[in-house]
């Protein structure tokens, strides 16, 4: 009998030779058991993953990988790894949206118009509301893309922390009454004292 710790809920999938699997389960003390046609594969997993990230819907996801939504809910909850994977593909799914929503903010939708002449035409409609939202959404990401320091602006930053922290330590030496005997100009001594120092 295998022994695992408390916090191990295993739901391993291992194959055998002879290509029927084998479920080692259990809290405490784990078993071995014949896997049963209900059994989620790790390939089952993978297509949820998959299909989670391109739709963003749990129910069609589960649906393509051969198991219930519930399921999926339930072992989110009780599994860290699955949760983690939830998550990912949840993100993935999102990031993909935004770009198809940013292209068509961007290109606008095609849209048919039938003219006065009577003929129809397709033309370009965009959606003021989608491109307020993804201004709003990424306003903050643009205005800090949009600062990059210069060389004589990060050398002048540099030097001010630098000389900030040469007060400090000289500060915090004359409290402690520290007689210095070597004065120390050094960048690395002075940034490694500042992390080091207790506050």
């Amino acid at each position: 009998m295998i022994r695992a710790g408390r916090e191990s809920v295993a739901a391993l999938f291992i194959a055998v030779e002879s290509g029927v699997g084998e479920i080692v389960e259990g809290k405490t003390r784990l078993k071995k058991r014949r896997a049963s046609p209900q059994t989620i594969t790790p390939e089952q997993i993978e297509t949820f993953f998959a299909t989670l990230a391109d739709t963003c819907n749990v129910v069609r996801s589960a649906k393509a990988a051969g198991f219930a939504a519930n399921w999926a809910y339930r072992r989110r909850k009780f599994d860290a790894a699955f949760r983690n994977g939830w998550v990912a593909a949840v993100r993935e799914g999102y990031a993909k949206l935004e770009l198809v929503l940013l292209e068509r903010a961007i290109k606008g939708t095609p849209k048919l118009v039938r003219t006065a002449k009577g003929t129809d035409r397709v033309m370009r409609e965009y959606s003021t509301a989608l491109a307020v939202a993804l201004l709003r959404r990424h306003a903050e990401t643009a205005d800090n893309a949009a600062f990059e320091p210069s060389g004589d602006e990060l050398r002048e930053i540099r030097e001010r922390i630098l000389e900030k922290l040469r007060r400090l330590k000289q500060r915090d030496e004359a409290s402690q009454d520290k007689v210095e005997t070597k004065a120390s100009n050094d960048s690395i001594d002075l940034i490694r004292w500042a992390l080091c120092r207790s506050v």
